[in-house]
């Protein structure tokens, strides 16, 4: 089925074909208070789609990022896994780029400052960029320079002016929730100073389909990249792709270094390899995409039927994770009271709310170990590692996980 009604993100094109229909779904990061249980929850539909001109997929909907932006719950400094990542690439870049006082990082949706206080503490000037004004307070507080504003060619054109011209420019997971990609990448060329670099990464959409990760749908997230797809936009855009990294991160991510388009770029091998890859896989073919949707709904089918197989036992089952893909994974799969008593998270800002369209409370992990449910549906399986670490009394008491993702697994 294709949509002529819809140009794509990145090239305009009309006719985009669906990948796959998760039907209508409340915003993934729209938590509850206990006055919002009792009103009319908003959902979206949520179909994905690839764009056979330029191959990006995307969703359909576009929800104004000041509803999904402007006050947030996601602070990346509640993940162990976040804050060593932003570390390695921060330290390394510092010395790779001989970055130092006469420097300037500049990282669009800069969260709390979990990556910038890196290079704030190897004395290298930083601006963070930041639209969720609770965060930015917070990052600021920190002493990590921040502007509450969305990052796009407006802003940079007007940074750039004022001098602001980056060494670094940081966009983590933010490309993707970018509805004028274009613009987006402009800003990026406009602020970096010629010899600058842009390091960006973003979740890479054969690991997605390669790996079932339908719950990383959302609809903060527009767009799923293939480096394919990346190319095409940035040499739109004035800027060029060098270089490119897979990172286990996410559930699989791409981190891509460009540059302003010059003679003098020259692409590496990691770069040439992986586009002739996708070449030969197809990712730039609807074909690539085409059974995406049939194993979803197998998966469906097989972690529904665990569920109620363990309530038959008359087995306890609570959730781990309050994130934006267990919002998809429960409200796509219909998973809620009837199988889970509650969703622990160690996220303070998230405790006490209710998840959306499900409508479970959302507690301390503590609870863990004082109601020891028999299973916890592991809706965070990104960090399956640092969780199963975290919860290592509440396994040695007896307790299992339930993985659901690629395939439904107990460990």
């Amino acid at each position: 089925m294709s949509h002529p009604d819809f140009s794509c993100r990145a090239c305009g094109f009309t006719g985009t074909q669906t990948v796959l229909d998760l039907g209508s779904t409340p915003l993934a990061n729209a938590l509850l208070d206990e006055a919002g249980l009792k009103a009319n929850e908003a959902s979206f539909p949520l179909v994905l789609v690839f764009c056979p001109d330029c191959s990006l997929v995307q969703i359909t909907e576009t929800v104004p990022p000041e509803v999904l932006f402007r006050n947030y719950f996601y602070f990346s400094s509640f993940s162990e896994t976040m804050l060593a990542h932003a570390a390695a690439i921060s330290q390394r870049l510092v010395k790779e780029r001989g970055l130092g006082a006469s420097s300037l990082v500049v990282e669009a949706a800069s969260n709390d400052g979990y990556l910038l206080k890196n290079y704030v503490q190897a004395g290298v000037p930083v601006l963070g960029i930041e639209p969720a004004v609770n965060i930015a307070k917070q990052a600021s507080e920190k002493g990590i320079r921040t502007v509450a504003e969305f990052f796009g060619q407006d802003l940079a054109t007007k940074l750039a002016a004022d001098g602001q011209r980056a060494d670094v420019f940081h966009a983590n997971n933010v490309l993707a929730h970018v509805a004028d990609l274009p613009g987006f990448v402009r800003g990026v060329a406009a602020i970096l100073k010629p010899n600058g670099v842009a390091v960006i990464e973003a979740p890479y959409v054969g690991d997605m389909i390669e790996h079932l990760e339908f719950d990383t749908i959302y609809h903060e997230h527009l767009c799923y990249f293939s480096l394919t797809a990346l190319d095409h936009l940035f040499r739109k855009c004035g800027l060029a792709i060098t270089d490119v990294e897979r990172l286990a991160i996410h559930g699989g991510s791409l981190r891509i270094f460009a540059s302003p388009i010059s003679d003098q770029a020259q692409l590496t091998e990691r770069f040439r390899a992986l586009r002739a890859e996708e070449a030969t896989k197809g990712l730039t073919s609807p074909t690539y995409y085409q059974h995406f949707a049939d194993r979803v709904w197998a998966l469906r089918d097989a972690l529904k039927a665990k569920l109620a197989e363990l309530k038959g036992e008359g087995k306890r089952v609570a959730a781990y994770g309050a994130s934006a893909k267990g919002s998809t994974l429960l409200n796509v799969f219909g998973i809620g009271r009837e199988s889970l008593d509650f969703v622990a998270d160690r996220s303070t800002v998230k405790q006490g709310h209710y998840t959306p369209g499900t409508h479970l409370l959302i507690t301390p992990p503590e609870r863990l170990l004082s109601d020891r449910p028999d299973y916890v549906l592991l809706l965070t399986w990104n960090f399956k590692d640092e969780i199963l670490r975290q919860q290592e009394e509440y396994r040695k008491g007896g307790g299992r996980f339930i993985v659901p993702v690629p395939e439904v697994a107990v460990v």
